[in-house]
C-alpha cells in the first residue's frame, strides 16, 4: 500500500482529498463541505504539509470516528478504511439529501478547502441544487388584483378546458400559479409568467425570447431580430411565427389540397422551443432563450444546461423538471406530452420528415441544434388550372389567419403578414376578401385597425 500513499502525497490536498494529522473538531465540518459538494477522501494521520505522523487505527479510534460522523444531518453513510497500517481514510459519497450540517453549520468543499456558507451563499447553494423551485415561489409584490392579465387567463382556461364552475381565484390556486397570504391573493412566479400583464415589466425581462436571423454560419451580421416579452405561452407561440417566417417553404399540391412543408419539421421546432422555456435555469438573469438561425443551421439555446441529474448516459430516458409547475401548465394545454418524452418526440419528428436528428450540447447551455438541408421551394402538384391554384392558396391563407384570431382573439394586419409570410399589400387584399365574406371584421380606423372573427 505503500505506493499508493506516496501516489497520494505526491498529489497533494485538492478538491477530491483532504489531509488531517488526528479526527479534530473540524472533521464534521470536512464530512459535510465533501457531502454537499462531489464527494472526496479524508486521511487521517497526514498533516497538510504532506507529513506522514500515522493515528490510532484501533476500533475504538474508528468508532469515535462514526460517532461524530452520525451526528450529521441528515444522516449520511461513509466508508472508514485502513492504508499503510497507520492512516485512516473516511471516504464521503456525494449527498443525495444535500444540504447537510453539522454543529458548526453548512460547509461546501471548494478547491482545496472547506469553506462555511452564510446566509446568500446558503441560498445560492439551494438554488444551485435546485432544491428552491423558480416557479413555485411566491412574489409579494405581485398581487393579483393589480397585476392580472384577464385575456391571458380565459384564453388558458379555454385551452386547457378548465371548467369555470370555481371561480377565478380558486383555479389559480389550484393551478398553483397564486397563493393567498392575509387575505390577499398574490402570483407565485409561475402564474405571474402565464398570466402577468406586461407593462415592459423588467422583473421578467430574462424570461423573455430573442430570435435572431444571421447572414452566413455565424453572428456577424444579423438580418432580423425580434424580442418576445408577452406571457410565456404567447413567447412560444411567436417564436414558432418567426421560425416559419424565416425557414424555407415547400409544398406539395394535390387536386384542390395544398400541404406546406416546412424545411425542418415544426412539430420537432416547438418541442425544442417549448422545453428550453419550461426547463431553462430562471435564476440565470443575464441571459435568455435563444432562436438563432443561421444559413446552415437552427440553434435553440437556453441558459442553464440540463437539469441536475441528467448525465450523458441517462440523458432523454429520464424525466426530471426544474420547473414542474411550468411542466404541468404547458401539459394542460397539449403543448407537451407524457413528461420526459420531448427529446424522444424530437428525433422522430426529424425522422418522419427524412432530416438529420436534432443535435444536443449541454454545459453552462442546452443547446438544440436542427441543420438545415439547403431544402429549395418545390412544387408538387396534379394538372390544375391557375385558378384552381389561387383558389387553394387563398383558402389556406384564410384558415391560418381564422386558426390565429381562434388562439389569440385580435390582431393586428402586421400580425398577418407573420403568419402567412404575404407583404403588407397582399394581406391588406386577404383581409378586405374575408371582411367581405363575413368570415372576420375589423374593428377601429385603419391606423389602429384590428381584425376579429365574427361571432
Amino acid at each position: 500500500m505503500t505506493s499508493d500513499l506516496d501516489v497520494i502525497l505526491s498529489e497533494g490536498e485538492s478538491f477530491k482529498v483532504e489531509f488531517k494529522k488526528s479526527p479534530d473538531k473540524e472533521l464534521p465540518s470536512e464530512v459535510c463541505a465533501f457531502a454537499n459538494a462531489s464527494g472526496g477522501r479524508i486521511y487521517i494521520g497526514i498533516d497538510d504539509d504532506c507529513t506522514v505522523f500515522g493515528t490510532d487505527v484501533s476500533n475504538i479510534a474508528r468508532s469515535r470516528i462514526q460517532d461524530t460522523v452520525n451526528k450529521i444531518e441528515p444522516r449520511i453513510q461513509v466508508d472508514i478504511d485502513i492504508i499503510d497500517n497507520s492512516i485512516i481514510v473516511i471516504t464521503v459519497p456525494e449527498g443525495t439529501q444535500k444540504p447537510y450540517c453539522c454543529s458548526q453549520g453548512f460547509y461546501l468543499r471548494s478547491g482545496p478547502n472547506s469553506q462555511k456558507l452564510d446566509r446568500n451563499s446558503i441560498i445560492e447553494f439551494f438554488h444551485n441544487e435546485e432544491k428552491i423551485r423558480y416557479d413555485e415561489i411566491v412574489r409579494n409584490d405581485l398581487p393579483i388584483t393589480k397585476r392580472f392579465n384577464e385575456a391571458s387567463y380565459k384564453r388558458y382556461v379555454k385551452r386547457a378546458k378548465i371548467s369555470e364552475v370555481l371561480d377565478t381565484e380558486a383555479i389559480l390556486t389550484n393551478l398553483n400559479s397564486a397563493v393567498q397570504i392575509d387575505g390577499k391573493l398574490y402570483f407565485t412566479n409561475a402564474g405571474a409568467l402565464f398570466f402577468r400583464t406586461n407593462d415592459e415589466d423588467v422583473l421578467f425581462r430574462h424570461a423573455g425570447v430573442v430570435c435572431a436571423l444571421f447572414k452566413g454560419i455565424d453572428k456577424a451580421y444579423v438580418l432580423d431580430a425580434k424580442e418576445l416579452n408577452g406571457d410565456i405561452i404567447s413567447n412560444v407561440d411567436d417564436a414558432i411565427v418567426f421560425l416559419k417566417k424565416h425557414l424555407r417553404m415547400s409544398f406539395k399540391i394535390e387536386g384542390l389540397k395544398r400541404e406546406n412543408v416546412l424545411e425542418l419539421p415544426e412539430d420537432a421546432l416547438r418541442e425544442a422551443v417549448v422545453n428550453a422555456v419550461i426547463h431553462r435555469n430562471y435564476y440565470e438573469k443575464g441571459s435568455r432563450v435563444m432562436i438563432e438561425i443561421y444559413d446552415d443551421r437552427v440553434d435553440i439555446v437556453s441558459p442553464g444546461g440540463v437539469c441536475k441529474g441528467i448525465t450523458k448516459n441517462n440523458f432523454g430516458k429520464v424525466s426530471i423538471t426544474r420547473n414542474s409547475v411550468l411542466a404541468s401548465m404547458f401539459y394542460r394545454i397539449g403543448y407537451i406530452e407524457q413528461m420526459g418524452t420531448g427529446i424522444k418526440r424530437m428525433k422522430e419528428a426529424a425522422k418522419a420528415a427524412n432530416v438529420s436528428e436534432p443535435l444536443f450540447d449541454f454545459s453552462a447551455f442546452f443547446k438544440v441544434t436542427f441543420k438545415r438541408n439547403g431544402l429549395k421551394t418545390t412544387y408538387h402538384q396534379s394538372v390544375q388550372s391557375p385558378t384552381d391554384q389561387q383558389l387553394v392558396a387563398t383558402s389556406d391563407r384564410k384558415r391560418m389567419v381564422i386558426s390565429f384570431l381562434e388562439e389569440h382573439g385580435q390582431a393586428k394586419s402586421k400580425d398577418i403578414v407573420q403568419v402567412t409570410g404575404l407583404s403588407d399589400s397582399r394581406v391588406r387584399a386577404l383581409l378586405r376578401c374575408m371582411a367581405r365574406d363575413g368570415s372576420i371584421k375589423k374593428v377601429g380606423d385603419n391606423r389602429f385597425a384590428l381584425y376579429v372573427l365574427t361571432k
